[in-house]
């Protein structure tokens, strides 16, 4: 029996959260998305609490650790990890970043930018391809927050971001705050990176909070979502439909019911959205490695 389908908005799963989430029955969620990367232990207290959370929501699975641009041929002992415990609790997806993080002798601890070259992304779509067929389903692709940019560029970001999901025919996670981030940065139009991204293939949108440095905005995930992120929001779903949404709040993480007055208001964004044909909705099953990638249920 297939599980019910990913709507509505949700939070990031967040260890400190997982036993008020599992104990109060009056904390309704449509889903929760998963950092895999904090859960990736053989048996122990993490995969036993991850099963019982997945028996109460519905979940979708994120992670920071594959270097999908780097250099260093793919991890597929990661891969295989992921895929193992996202069978495990029926997650819906799994998403990953347009970066990369070092290489077999170095690992940095940020998501860096490649250079917005058609070689580029040649490169980071063929391992998108090794990764779809790895896990026999499409997985989604985000957006980083960017704080330089490459001399050597010869496209925008969005154009970057929109060929490599038709050369890799891969979803998209959108973030919004990343693109706000990116766009103050590196005085750029965010509304042109807006437009450039193929809405037909965005699965997910992620809002999150950044930290206010001066000079520029590092993209902590520490802050509320700011009242310009949101604005950006509600215009993209007004525009284009209510697509699955959630709160990224990584670090000086709040209370759940501090965390849940975020999520309340993306939910009424989105409930507000009108009905509008979009999304990964509209993107044709061609089979990566499973007939049933169209449908957004695991394999």
């Amino acid at each position: 029996m297939s599980s019910p389908r990913i709507a509505g908005a949700g939070i990031g799963l967040r260890i400190p959260h997982v036993q008020q989430l599992l104990a109060d029955e009056d904390i309704q969620l449509p889903w929760l998305e998963v950092l895999v990367d904090n859960w990736l232990v053989d048996g122990g207290l993490n995969q036993f609490l991850l099963k019982a959370v997945s028996e109460r929501f519905q979940l979708v699975f994120h992670s920071v650790g594959l270097s999908l641009g780097g250099p260093s041929p793919l991890d597929l002992d990661y891969l295989r990890r992921i895929k193992a415990l996202k069978e495990q609790c029926g997650a819906h997806w799994y998403s990953e970043h347009a970066s990369f993080s070092g290489n077999d002798d170095f690992k940095v601890a940020d998501l860096l930018p490649l250079p917005y070259t058609q070689e580029a992304v040649m490169h980071i779509s063929q391992r998108i391809k090794q990764t779809q067929d790895f896990m026999g389903e499409r997985i989604l692709l985000e957006n980083v927050s960017t704080y330089m940019s490459c001399r050597h560029n010869e496209l925008s970001e969005g154009e970057f971001i929109a060929a490599i999901a038709e050369e890799a025919d891969c979803y998209l996670l959108l973030d919004i705050n990343n693109a706000f981030v990116t766009s103050v940065n590196l005085n750029q139009s965010m509304q042109s990176f807006m437009e450039a991204i193929p809405t037909e293939r965005v699965k997910q949108i992620h809002l999150a909070g950044f930290h206010d440095k001066g000079g520029y905005l590092l993209d902590a995930h520490n802050h509320p979502v700011d009242p310009n992120v949101w604005a950006a929001f509600e215009s993209y779903i007004q525009q284009h439909g209510a697509i699955p949404s959630m709160i990224e709040w990584d670090s000086e993480l709040p209370t759940l019911e501090r965390l849940l007055q975020e999520q309340a208001i993306a939910a009424g964004i989105l409930q507000a959205a009108p009905m509008v044909n979009v999304g990964a909705e509209n993107l044709s099953a061609r089979a990566v490695g499973d007939s049933s990638i169209g449908d957004g249920q695991c394999v």
